[in-house]
């Protein structure tokens, strides 16, 4: 038990630390016993643990897959069994930390994509994941536009979808999907993402180890860069 606190307590330092990128080898050397630690950081009340958490959840969980599938599909079960209303929780993190595992191992993502895309799917004909709660959609979206940007060719079912949160009444999850749009190079978002463009509202975004607050026009921006490529250069 001791050894168990004492390694929460090392895991949570590293995370909240500036070196914490440089302590990712060392906590992936933790194997299993990382797990844990790396559960409780996802209700940190730092913005920026909870998300290195979720960078500590890929690389963890992909080694553990790469040794011993099974352990690592049972960390998936219990992200997934978090989100299920009868598990009694909320599941704080789970889409997000689900998808950062599937960016790191193939095996998982393979397995595992058709459950997060299925967060953000609505289907009034037949029982299904969607999360209603937005806070806890923002993370899977956000997990899906992270999916994208490294496993695009599995991400791609979510189109419609993505489409339909570029509508949504919450800021968050239309820059979030703007973002995916972008990643996935979607010429059917264009005509959604021009007018949120001219929206100035910010939201927290997550990439590339960083935690920003971009405005939903710039996002929206980007997003059609992408999509419609570099302008032609004229001689």
């Amino acid at each position: 038990m001791a050894r168990n606190r004492e390694t929460k307590r090392h895991i949570l330092g590293l995370l909240a630390s500036d070196g914490w990128e440089a302590g990712l080898e060392s906590m992936t050397g933790l194997g299993q016993q990382a797990v844990a630690p790396l559960f409780s950081a996802l209700c940190n009340p730092s913005a920026l643990v909870r998300w290195r958490a979720v960078t500590g959840f890929g690389i963890v969980v992909a080694a553990l897959a790469a040794k011993t599938p099974e352990k690592a599909r049972v960390v998936m079960r219990r992200f997934i069994w978090s989100l299920n209303d009868e598990s009694g929780g909320i599941g704080w993190g789970a889409p997000e930390a689900m998808a950062e595992i599937m960016t790191q191992s193939p095996l998982v993502a393979a397995e595992y994509h058709n459950h997060l895309l299925a967060y953000i799917h609505e289907d009034h004909c037949r029982p299904d994941c969607y999360l209603e709660y937005a806070p806890l959609r923002r993370g899977a979206v956000w997990g899906v536009a992270r999916l994208a940007q490294v496993r695009p060719d599995l991400a791609a079912k979510a189109e419609p979808d993505l489409l339909c949160a570029l509508a949504d009444c919450d800021t968050t999850i239309r820059g979030l999907a703007a973002w995916a749009c972008g990643q996935l190079g979607l010429t059917s978002a264009l005509p959604l993402l021009e007018p949120l463009s001219r929206d100035h509202s910010t939201l927290e975004l997550y990439r590339d180890r960083k935690l920003l607050e971009p405005t939903l026009a710039a996002l929206a921006a980007e997003a059609m860069d992408r999509i419609t490529g570099p302008a032609p250069t004229h001689i």
